[in-house]
C-alpha cells in the first residue's frame, strides 16, 4: 500500500492527517491525489465513506499553498447539493488549512444573505463552499467574484445534475474561467451524469473503487415485510426487537422515507411511542437540523429519520442499521443509503420495510447488484427468519 508520502503529498498535510490518526491513504485517495497534483481533471466514484473529500482537497489545497496570488476572489470553489454535506465539507477544509491563512467561507441558501455578504467582504476567502443556487446569486448580484477561480469541485456530481439542479450547475460552471482544474465525485455515476458532467469539467480522467466488496460482504441485507399503512407500526416493533433495552452505543439507526412530511409523521409516532429520535427535513430550521445531527452523530439520539435529500453527504461514524421505508425506482439510491454503514472497516445492516409490490422490486434489485437480501420477521418481540413454526 502507498503511503501519502509515495503519493506526493507534502509533510504539511501528513502532520494535519496525523492529528486524527490517519497514516494510510484509502484506495480512492491513492488513485485521485496524484492526478489531481498533475493538473489533470478527474471524475471519481467511490462509496459512501471511503475518504473522497480528502481525495480531492489535499492535492487542490496543496497546489493553491504552492502558488499562492493576492485575488479579488476564490480560487476554489466546491459546490454540493445539500446544508449538511456544504457544512461538513467546510469542517474538513478548515481542519486541513488550521495553521494557514487561507479562510473558507461557507455560501448555502438556508442562511442570511447580508451576513454571507459581510463575510466575503471581511474574510476575502481563498475557498468557498456551497449549494449552486446561493452562489450564483451571490455571483449575479456582483458580491462574489468568480474570475480568478482556479479550481472546481462538483461533489455529489450525480445529485448536480440531476434534473432539478443541472441548470443551475451548469450556469455556475459557465461563469468560471475556462482554464481550471475541475474534479467531480460521487457514490454513484450513471451515463446521465457523465454525460452532463463531461462539458462542465472538460477533459477528464475517470477513476473507480469497487463498492460491491462492501455491500456484499460487510452489510448484511435484510427484507421485512408489511402493508403500507403498518410500516411505522414494523419500524417501532423492529427497533424494539433489534435494540431491547435501549443498550446505549450498540445501536444507531438512520431510517429512510419519502419526501414531503413523511420523516415529520414517522418522527412523531416514535417519539409519542417513548422512542428516542430525531428527524431531518426539508424545511426545518438549521439550528434544529444541526441539533438533530449532533444528537445523532454523538449517540445520544440513536434514530435519526431523513428523506434521501436531507441525508445527502451526511457522514456519521458508527451507524449499525439503515432502514428504508420505501424502496426507490433507483439502484443507485439504494447504493447509497445502505453506504451509511459498514463503515470504517465495520459491519452493517441494511433493512427494508416494504409491501408486496417492493419486496418483488427487492428482488429483481438483489439480481442486478448481486445481492444475498435475508427474509425477516418479527416474532415475540424478536428478528427471525420468517418461515417459524408458530
Amino acid at each position: 500500500m502507498a503511503s501519502f508520502v509515495d503519493l506526493g503529498v507534502d509533510p504539511f498535510f501528513t502532520a494535519r492527517l496525523s492529528v486524527r490518526n490517519i497514516y494510510s491513504p484509502t484506495t480512492i485517495q491513492e488513485q485521485v491525489i496524484p492526478l489531481l497534483l498533475a493538473g489533470d481533471n478527474v471524475l471519481f466514484r467511490s462509496a459512501t465513506g471511503t475518504g473522497k473529500t480528502f481525495a480531492y482537497l489535499i492535492p487542490i489545497f496543496q497546489r493553491l499553498m504552492a502558488s499562492p496570488a493576492d485575488s479579488s476572489g476564490p480560487l476554489v470553489l466546491i459546490a454540493a447539493p445539500t446544508y449538511e454535506l456544504c457544512a461538513q465539507i467546510k469542517e474538513e477544509a478548515d481542519f486541513l488549512l488550521k495553521e494557514t491563512s487561507l479562510k473558507v467561507n461557507l455560501l448555502i441558501g438556508s442562511a442570511n444573505t447580508g451576513r454571507q455578504i459581510d463575510a466575503l467582504k471581511k474574510d476575502r476567502p481563498a475557498i468557498v463552499v456551497g449549494n449552486p443556487g446561493r452562489l450564483l446569486m451571490l455571483s449575479r448580484m456582483g458580491k462574489l467574484k468568480l474570475r480568478e477561480v482556479r479550481f472546481l469541485v462538483l461533489d455529489e456530481g450525480d445529485r448536480l445534475t440531476s434534473d432539478d439542479l443541472f441548470r443551475e450547475t451548469a450556469e455556475l460552471a459557465a461563469l468560471l474561467p475556462p482554464a481550471r482544474i475541475s474534479a467531480s465525485c460521487s457514490a454513484t455515476l450513471p451515463t446521465k451524469t457523465r454525460e452532463r458532467l463531461q462539458p462542465l469539467l472538460g477533459a477528464f480522467k475517470t477513476t473507480e473503487t469497487e463498492e460491491q466488496e462492501i455491500l456484499r460482504e460487510r452489510i448484511s441485507h435484510w427484507a421485512l415485510f408489511s402493508e403500507n399503512r403498518r410500516k411505522i407500526d414494523t419500524l417501532r416493533s423492529f427497533i424494539a426487537a433489534a435494540d431491547p433495552g435501549g443498550r446505549k452505543g450498540a445501536f444507531k439507526a438512520l431510517v429512510f422515507s419519502g419526501g414531503g412530511g413523511q420523516p415529520g409523521i414517522i418522527l412523531s409516532r416514535l417519539q409519542y411511542n417513548g422512542i428516542n429520535a430525531a428527524g431531518l427535513y426539508g424545511d426545518m430550521d438549521k439550528k434544529k437540523r444541526k441539533e438533530a445531527i449532533d444528537g445523532f452523530r454523538s449517540g445520544k439520539i440513536p434514530v435519526l429519520i431523513s428523506s434521501d435529500l436531507a441525508a445527502r453527504g451526511l457522514d456519521i461514524p458508527g451507524i449499525t442499521h439503515v432502514i428504508a421505508l420505501d424502496l426507490s425506482a433507483d439502484d443507485g439510491a439504494y447504493i447509497h443509503r445502505a453506504g451509511r454503514t459498514a463503515r470504517a472497516g465495520k459491519r452493517g445492516i441494511m433493512v427494508t420495510i416494504g409491501d408486496g409490490d417492493e419486496m418483488r422490486r427487492l428482488a429483481n434489485l438483489e439480481k442486478r447488484l448481486g445481492l444475498t437480501v435475508y427474509p425477516k420477521a418479527l416474532y415475540k418481540g424478536k428478528i427471525v427468519a420468517p418461515d417459524i413454526d408458530e
